[in-house]
């Protein structure tokens, strides 16, 4: 039986060049981390045939361990909002490093528009400004937290735009800048004391209900608007995007603003979890956000990648560091394997780049 057939204009399929989607490979590699902790609980001695992420005790109402399920989810939601941003950069052919040194910026700025007046009945020991800016409406914080997002994106993307320095050059320079505004807004001192409504935007499981929802939203985005085709036009090609018509410079300064955003959002989410804003927030996450979309797929050479590629890879890492910490990996061996993981995705993706080459 015959592995081709004619198809529209004496065209051929041939069937041995059928692929999977990349998200269900990745998928697939979730599956076996879990499977892979699951054996190493069972066969490590000091382990005591613990289970990693079902109930072996009966200590839940389901079959899985509810507390570990929760904390992992937890743990990447507030960096799978950078993610989502920082794949688009990487889709439309950039790099995006300041969005670490902003979560920490944007966090000490946003609190100080967020503190309330009275703690415990005296008058709040952390207050930055004066009365003016007490017990202000959550709708105030959040939109000088977004504003000041867009601002930065759109300086890093202006310069990558219109200067044409290196994405990484532009943005490890604002890394730096982001980093001492966030030391000099209070020259180091924590902020804390939000009012209520801004405690509520972090409270509990909310981060996961942002991430998933602006999940949706840019899946969407990407897939089904023209904002989406022209990230990856450009991305692909971008001399061919500027000449079919699209204009380049203004759509790379837009996704540089809405990555900036999301990352200031992400900050608005951590320090109303957390109650509090400190200068230091934010170290390494633009690193483990690049990490999130190149392990869902996204290539760093542009113009290929998902919101569902970067969302089941945040769930890989969120596993792979709960299945470290569950093994009792020290701290810096963590660090050393999940470099390690980072260079072997990207050597997966350079490997199917190739390989989807030989095949055209």
């Amino acid at each position: 039986m015959s592995d081709t057939a004619h198809g529209t204009g004496g065209l051929k399929f041939d069937a041995k060049k059928r692929t999977w989607p990349n998200e269900i490979n990745i998928f697939f590699a979730l599956i076996l981390i879990i499977a892979i902790f699951e054996v190493l609980g069972q066969v490590l001695p000091y382990m005591n045939d613990q289970s990693f992420l079902f109930d072996t005790r009966d200590r839940f109402d389901s079959i899985f361990n509810e507390a570990r399920l929760r904390i992992i989810i937890l743990q990447v939601a507030i960096i799978g909002i950078i993610a989502l941003g920082v794949t688009q950069v990487i889709i439309s052919g950039g790099i995006d490093l300041s969005s670490g040194p902003l979560v920490g910026a944007t966090a000490m700025i946003v609190m100080s528009f967020a503190q309330t007046e009275l703690v415990n009945g005296g008058a709040n020991p952390k207050a930055v400004f004066g009365p003016w800016a007490f017990d202000l409406p959550v709708i105030i914080p959040v939109l000088v937290g977004l504003a000041f997002g867009a601002f930065i994106g759109a300086i890093n993307g202006s310069l990558i735009a219109y200067t044409r320095i290196p994405p990484f050059i532009a943005t490890l320079g604002m890394f730096l800048i982001c980093r001492g505004i966030a030391q000099a807004w209070t020259r180091g001192k924590p902020v804390s004391f939000p009012t209520e409504s801004y405690a509520a935007l972090g409270k509990g499981m909310a981060p996961v209900f942002w991430f998933l929802a602006l999940a949706v939203l840019f899946h969407i985005i990407l897939k089904y608007t023209l904002y989406g085709k022209h990230t990856y036009a450009i991305g692909s090609n971008e001399d061919a995007a500027r000449m079919s018509g699209i204009n380049v410079k203004r759509h790379k300064v837009r996704v540089y603003m809405i990555a900036s955003m999301l990352a200031a959002f992400a900050a608005i989410i951590l320090s109303s979890k957390n109650l509090t804003a400190q200068s230091g927030m934010g170290i390494f996450y633009e690193l483990y956000a690049i990490a999130m979309a190149v392990i869902g797929g996204v290539s760093l050479t542009g113009g290929r990648g998902s919101i569902v590629g970067t969302v089941l890879g945040a769930m890989v890492f969120g596993v792979i560091q709960s299945g470290f910490t569950y093994i009792k990996l020290d701290a810096f061996y963590q660090l050393m394997a999940m470099g390690g993981i980072i260079i072997a995705a990207v050597v997966l993706d350079k490997m199917r780049q190739e390989r989807a080459a030989s095949r055209t």
